[in-house]
């Protein structure tokens, strides 16, 4: 029993930590958005993709925690399918189609995550580790335009992830203040900071998609 407890409990942590860093990298590219040419987002993304502390700590911790909250998710899936007496039990719940997909929900953003990282951080990685070409503080702005300007399958994937991901959250932020301890009074004005995160982090990242879909 304390056992599940503290996977919860991790679950929970984990999730709120990846939370706060959408917020961050939504704020970021909003930033694309300025009307100064990108110069703004390609100060701030050179900044972030050079800066050693970005780069060798913080960002082995947040890959960690992505692949940990996934895992963790599966783990506790899986616990929760066993401890269940049927499934025709498990239908008859009033919990919502989200609550009760949320590992499928999560696959598909794992999905996204495997696209976006193909998208943005590998080809990074190949210009930065292993072609060893010099900083071009110029390119970062310039790669999110072709990635989404005139590009209709991807645009409708990555906004079809983000409402995915909306709805993710909007659960899984409810959740993980239970999960943490946070008394049940407060229940109420917790959903609503869970929707209205949802709804930031899922219209804004598709606001941003869309925008540079028609405008280059």
């Amino acid at each position: 029993m304390y056992s599940s407890i503290i996977k919860k409990v991790l679950m929970a942590l984990s999730g709120i930590f990846l939370m706060v860093f959408l917020l961050q990298h939504l704020a970021i590219n909003l930033t694309s958005l300025f009307p100064d040419d990108g110069n703004t987002f390609n100060k701030i993304s050179h900044f972030m993709g050079y800066n050693p502390l970005v780069q060798f700590v913080l960002q082995p911790i947040l890959i960690f925690g992505v692949f940990f909250h996934f895992i963790m998710g599966f783990v506790l899936e899986y616990q929760n399918r066993k401890a269940r007496i049927s499934k025709y039990i498990y239908h008859k719940t009033r919990s919502s189609w989200v609550s009760k997909n949320m590992i499928l929900s999560g696959l598909v953003i794992l999905a996204f995550l495997a696209l976006h990282f193909y998208d943005f951080w590998i080809p990074e990685m190949d210009y930065k580790y292993i072609n060893f070409k010099q900083p071009d503080s110029l390119k970062y702005f310039h790669e999110l335009q072709e990635k989404f300007y005139g590009q209709t399958t991807r645009t409708t994937i990555y906004c079809i992830s983000f409402i995915l991901l909306g709805l993710h959250l909007n659960h899984g932020l409810s959740s993980s203040f239970q999960s943490v301890g946070i008394s049940n009074k407060k229940e109420k004005n917790l959903q609503r900071l869970a929707i209205i995160y949802s709804f930031i982090i899922s219209f804004g990242f598709s606001f941003i998609a869309i925008y540079h879909y028609f405008v280059h």
